[in-house]
């Protein structure tokens, strides 16, 4: 066998090999939520008879039709986390890439005292208390939709990825139209966002990550019904749910309670209920999340 033949079967080993572990690793990770969906549509009491299976053996709805029972209160939850998240990703990512730009500036002399009072941040804060006497006697946050905008509108990880990957693009291009008379904003709006797109991709996925996940902010912050986000809403629900069955449990009618009120199911349709935007935006913004990831590991 020729060097050139073994050179080419050692290939083909290696990538059968790699298309094996990517395949093993992506059934992990399709695996537990094709589970969730399943389980969702499963009966609590084949649930509780049978355990978590892949198949379906009693098709149920019920854990989705007691889920939506209040059609109001899920539009208002909707409604909330949809605006929240569209509103507050953009402004995050606005606030991050700026910052970003502005800290990578080779002209700008209080840089490193800027990156570090940043970085202390993560390191100490004041606490619950104190921040929520300030968010509430101060800032008015009390069932205000600014406590669901706000808190997580900076990150100081979004701002040194953005700084990391911006440092990428060549100052060159800052220098040559500060000559031409571009002022700082037509030259952040104009040259560097654009070249930015895979910064700008991850940075949204996370930050709508953070905002289509945020329960404690609204645990804190609203009682109104009608502003309250969807995973506090749905957490809520689950909660009440098994105080009732406990409190009717110690009737005697646990048996009857487990089946009328699906509480194991009703999680898992929750989980889809949440999850799913979520799963269907991520495919539009891999390719970028990818490159963004990698480039600002690269430069970090």
């Amino acid at each position: 066998m020729t060097p050139r033949k073994i050179i080419q079967k050692d290939k083909m080993i290696f990538n059968a090999f790699g298309y094996l572990l990517v395949t093993l690793f992506g059934l992990a990770c399709v695996l537990p939520f094709l589970l969730v969906l399943v389980t969702s549509f499963t009966s609590e009491a084949s649930l509780m008879r049978n355990g978590y299976t892949f198949f379906i053996k009693e098709f149920s709805t019920q854990a989705y039709s007691l889920a939506f029972g209040n059609p109001q209160r899920i539009f208002w939850s909707y409604r909330n986390t949809i605006a929240v998240t569209v509103i507050g990703t953009a402004c995050a990512v606005l606030i991050a890439t700026m910052t970003g730009y502005v800290l990578q500036r080779r002209d700008f002399p209080q840089r490193n005292g800027f990156s570090l009072f940043f970085f202390f941040t993560t390191l100490f804060n004041g606490g619950l208390v104190p921040t929520y006497i300030l968010c509430v006697r101060y800032l008015g946050f009390k069932n205000n939709y600014a406590a669901l905008l706000l808190p997580l509108m900076f990150s100081v990880w979004n701002m040194i990825i953005a700084k990391s990957f911006i440092t990428s693009v060549p100052y060159e291009i800052t220098e040559s139209a500060k000559v031409d008379g571009a002022n700082d904003i037509l030259i952040f709006f104009r040259l560097i966002l654009p070249l930015c797109k895979p910064l700008v991709a991850t940075l949204g996925l996370f930050s709508a990550l953070a905002y289509w996940n945020d329960w404690y902010s609204t645990l804190l912050y609203i009682t109104k019904e009608e502003k309250m986000s969807l995973q506090y809403f749905l957490q809520e629900m689950i909660n009440s749910i098994q105080a009732l069955k406990n409190l009717v449990s110690l009737g005697g009618s646990a048996s009857t309670i487990r089946i009328s009120l699906p509480t194991e199911t009703l999680k898992m349709a929750m989980t889809v209920i949440t999850t799913g935007p979520i799963i269907l935006l991520y495919p539009f913004v891999q390719r970028y999340f990818v490159k963004g990831l990698t480039i600002g590991a690269v430069k970090g």
